[in-house]
């Protein structure tokens, strides 16, 4: 195939150096951290994440003989320090990894729960869904916090270091600070307004009442305090023990500024919800396409699900034959009805009969494929089909619009020198989550239960995303591992909300069609078609003038986004054994990618 590399190709180098490397003096000092670049290529593993110093730490893991799975919890648990207002300890998210000694792909479900006590109108007052603005800064917005569990999970499943010394560098980078950029300022600007409700959040974001200047250094000593307990006592000290308390105390009574004018609700979250999280390993979500396998996470995320759909609608097109704007309608049209299936039939599996087998059949997706039209774009919002009952070229009678979700998540994919590899996608829901510090603690709570329906989204049909008891919400969090042959060939994943699924179906798309290197197919002008009458556009998709005509042609509307969609990451394995990184060029103000050692060098 043109469009990507056949083979994996010759390891033998990697093998000599890694022997070099194992026998190199002890105790030599690290390199410094390289500058932020949003492509490396070398040997010995790879990092890509949105921040230097979180690719730096991960790195220096890998290089110290850790595997990817010890790289990406401390990778993680370093975003939470420079990246703390997209995931940290107080949020969860989803874990796809690759285990290259079995062969196998294995997942981890961390989502946030709702407190047992949740029911369907949690969200509803007099009858009516409160407000969503309310509702993001809240308590009752705020779920059980799961990425904690996570990282001890992956790390006893199949990493080889501890909680411990897989947390410990974040903890130093908390206590002994970072140089802030633009990117953390903006977002304390974005939220000052929130921010300053809450004493804990003020002082810790906005010390003498305005965000801390760009390249000062910023440390959180209080951080660095919870990572120190989580590295001395486990878990435990959240789930059962004085840390979880005092979340429990920040939900139920949010520690709100007497002054503050802002209605913020109280959530119902308690210590024996804590107690009984659990992370969930599931199966993942495979889907053959172009002879490639690719791996994604399952219901409660709709992201492998929806991916998955949407090649499959795509599979018997020759998107690599197409000229750019007919690509692009085909591209567009295809989530434009795989979101119209994913509102109707996703939820927490626990709760609904997800048809998830159904869902990602090439079947059902050759009934929803010959309803696209090539020369005019569907009328949106268009109703799902019962993937059970496929019925060709028949569209069904109720609309499924997609609801609002939180944009501001990260993402981060390693590999390493043994062919492991993760894509790890983590979030505290909205950008800055629920605003709320917990006092003492140093990190923000989440507001993903904001990711439930508020109320059914079509009238009279059920909706398999309301809340429930200990419900985990549906997120759109897509980390995907592409396997050809058995071995990896890329992964990807990026922030984004709802944006996430089409931001990951483009950059595949873009990397294995239209045989873009990974670097610039992350970099692509983005369009985000999520069954409504306009899909979302960056300015730099509007400025292709040309593409653009062709596609208002075809009838395709368009409205610009905020800013920007998605901040992508990945890796891909060369065809001679090299590791590839590639990240965002000038998104969120440009990724981080790096090896252990870079080939060739200079």
């Amino acid at each position: 195939m043109a469009a990507h590399r056949s083979t994996l190709g010759r390891i033998t180098a990697v093998t000599a150096i890694a022997a070099l490397v194992a026998t190199a003096a002890p105790g030599t000092a690290a390199a410094a951290p390289p500058p932020k670049s949003p492509v490396a290529v070398g040997y010995l593993g790879a990092v890509s994440s949105i921040d230097s110093d979180a690719t730096a730490i991960g790195t220096k893991i890998l290089r110290e003989g850790g595997n990817a799975v010890d790289a990406a919890v401390a990778t993680a648990a370093a975003l939470g320090v420079t990246d703390p207002f997209s995931a940290g300890v107080g949020g969860g998210g989803f874990f796809v990894y690759y285990d290259a000694r079995s062969g196998k792909v294995h997942t981890l479900d961390g989502r946030e729960t709702a407190p047992s006590t949740a029911d369907e109108n949690l969200f509803v007052e007099n009858g009516k869904a409160i407000p969503f603005a309310e509702a993001v800064t809240s308590g009752l917005s705020v779920g059980v916090p799961g990425t904690p569990a996570t990282w001890q999970e992956a790390l006893r499943k199949w990493g080889t270091k501890s909680l411990a010394k897989a947390v410990k560098p974040a903890e130093d980078l908390a206590r002994k600070g970072f140089t802030v950029d633009q990117t953390f300022n903006t977002q304390i600007s974005n939220n000052a307004a929130r921010f300053s409700a809450f004493p804990s959040t003020r002082s810790l974001y906005l010390p003498g009442g305005a965000p801390p200047a760009v390249g000062t250094t910023f440390k959180n000593p209080d951080l660095a305090g919870t990572y120190a307990q989580l590295a001395a006592k486990g878990t435990d000290v959240l789930y059962r023990g004085p840390i979880g308390a005092d979340v429990v105390d920040a939900v139920r009574k949010p520690p709100v500024d007497p002054a503050s004018t802002l209605n913020v609700r109280p959530g119902d979250l308690t210590a024996a919800d804590l107690a009984k999280y659990r992370v969930v390993e599931r199966k993942p979500t495979k889907t053959e396409y172009r002879g490639l396998d690719v791996y994604g996470m399952p219901a409660p995320s709709s992201g492998g699900l929806t991916v998955g759909e949407a090649l499959n609608i795509l599979e018997n097109t020759k998107l690599s034959k197409l000229e750019k704007a007919d690509y692009l309608h085909y591209l567009l049209e295809s989530t434009r009805y795989a979101f119209a299936d994913r509102n109707r039939w996703i939820g927490d599996p626990a709760f609904v009969d997800v048809p998830a087998k159904e869902l990602i059949s090439q079947k059902f997706a050759d009934s929803r494929a010959c309803l696209i039209d090539p020369a005019k774009a569907g009328t949106s919002p268009v109703a799902p089909a019962d993937p059970r009952e496929p019925a060709p070229c028949v569209a069904g009678t109720n609309a499924a619009p997609t609801p609002y979700e939180g944009e501001n998540t990260t993402h981060l994919t390693v590999a390493d020198r043994w062919g492991n590899v993760v894509a790890y996608t983590l979030t505290i829901e909205q950008e800055g989550g629920s605003g709320i510090v917990v006092p003492g603690r140093g990190f923000l709570l989440n507001n993903e239960l904001t990711d439930f329906s508020f109320t059914p989204v079509t009238p009279g049909v059920p909706d398999p995303n309301l809340p429930g008891p200990a419900k985990r919400p549906r997120s759109s969090m897509a980390p995907t591992i592409v396997l050809e042959g058995g071995k990896p060939f890329l992964a990807v994943g990026s922030p984004g909300g709802a944006s996430i699924i089409t931001t990951v179906l483009q950059v595949l798309t873009g990397r294995i069609d239209r045989g873009l290197k990974l670097v610039d197919a992350i970099a692509e002008p983005r369009a985000s078609q999520r069954n409504s009458a306009a899909a979302q556009v960056e300015q730099a998709f509007l400025d292709q003038t040309d593409v653009l005509a062709i596609l208002k042609a075809k009838q395709q509307g368009f409205s610009t986004a905020p800013a920007e969609i998605g901040a992508a990451t990945g890796v891909e394995r060369l065809r001679d054994g090299r590791w590839l990184a590639a990240a965002e060029p000038t998104r969120r103000g440009g990724g981080s990618a790096a090896v252990v050692l870079p080939w060739p060098r200079g």
